[in-house]
């Protein structure tokens, strides 16, 4: 038998809901939508990203997870038109990380982030055994709660257009009102996005002219280079008395992609590109051989797996000793 409450005081109801507190999605918000403008920021930036050419570039990535990914078809459609796939990455990533932390259509944000994670998932990572070393299944995973309860409110521009709508209106308003305001606040919001989107694009224009000659420069470039590349002269990395043997020394290759040179033994040089062939990272010297610091597989002197989730060798540069000289073409 349950006590009878005393004069004045209250029960509360058996089955009164407890609420979520507002709050309790922000760390999220801050995290996914920082990390996102962080990722597309780095991309846009990144010389070899939309080079064609380069290993590291969205072409030779796309090709490459084409092989294993159950979308193979249409990663490879898609690796067809690298420069627009390439931007629509990158400036999904920003769009969908600049919504999340304002608070700006952030179920439609957040259905972009579970998309872009998604896709990744099932290119770049699908080859990754056991699934939890890669993260996208789980930024996948993280983009859930806000597609499910929006924002909540705190730092929310929608809500604070919202509201700034309805108080210029009557203190009850009818449906119809409602709608209005729903409405004002649809349209605003877009206006927002658009300004952001302009200004996105504007600050990539300037980035792109920054780091591509002119067309003069070009000309003034290429102008006394022979025709045939077949007959260009090699270019030389380092001398050979000054790489020791057991070290490694990081160089330039001619299409501008970092790769390492090596030298096992006395009349040994070997080379090669330094991008992880599990995703592409940027792999580091390690003792012995190279780590790659994203997801932890490691490669011999001789450029072999010796630690997954990477299951290739790392891709070679030709190299010889010439004079002295050790060169690659």
């Amino acid at each position: 038998m349950s006590p009878t409450p005393s004069p004045g005081e209250t029960t509360p109801p058996v089955d009164a809901p407890q609420r979520t507190p507002i709050w309790a999605l922000l760390p999220l918000r801050v995290f996914l939508g920082g990390t996102f403008i962080y990722a597309g920021l780095s991309k846009i930036l990144d010389p070899h990203y939309l080079d064609h050419t380069s290993p590291l570039g969205i072409h030779a990535q796309m090709l490459h997870a084409a092989t294993t990914s159950p979308i193979g078809p249409l990663v490879s459609f898609t690796a067809e038109h690298p420069a627009v796939t390439g931007l629509v990455i990158a400036f999904g990533e920003i769009a969908v990380g600049l919504g999340t932390l304002l608070g700006l259509f952030t179920r439609i944000a957040a259905l972009g982030g579970l998309l872009l994670a998604l896709s990744f998932f099932l290119t770049v990572s699908w080859t990754t055994r056991p699934y939890y070393f890669g993260a996208d299944i789980v930024f996948a995973a993280a983009w859930t709660p806000l597609l499910i309860a929006g924002d909540a409110g705190p730092f929310s521009m929608s809500a604070l257009l919202r509201d700034a709508i309805r108080r210029r209106r009557r203190p009850n308003p009818t449906p119809e009102q409602g709608s209005v305001a729903e409405r004002r606040t649809l349209l605003r919001g877009g206006l927002i996005a658009a300004t952001a989107a302009a200004l996105g694009g504007t600050v990539f224009a300037l980035t792109r002219r920054t780091t591509t000659p002119e067309p003069s420069q070009q000309d003034d470039q290429q102008e006394g280079q022979p025709e045939d590349p077949g007959t260009s002269s090699p270019t030389v990395i380092a001398a050979v008395a000054d790489v020791a043997v057991g070290s490694s020394t990081r160089f330039t290759t001619p299409n501008g992609s970092a790769a390492y040179l090596l030298r096992p033994s006395t009349d040994t040089f070997l080379a090669f590109l330094a991008a992880c062939t599990h995703q592409g990272c940027p792999i580091k010297p390690a003792d012995p051989g190279f780590r790659c610091p994203c997801h932890g597989s490691t490669f011999d002197d001789n450029g072999q797996v010796t630690g997954g989730p990477a299951t290739t060798p790392l891709a070679t540069v030709p190299v010889h000793v010439v004079d002295g000289q050790v060169t690659t073409e």
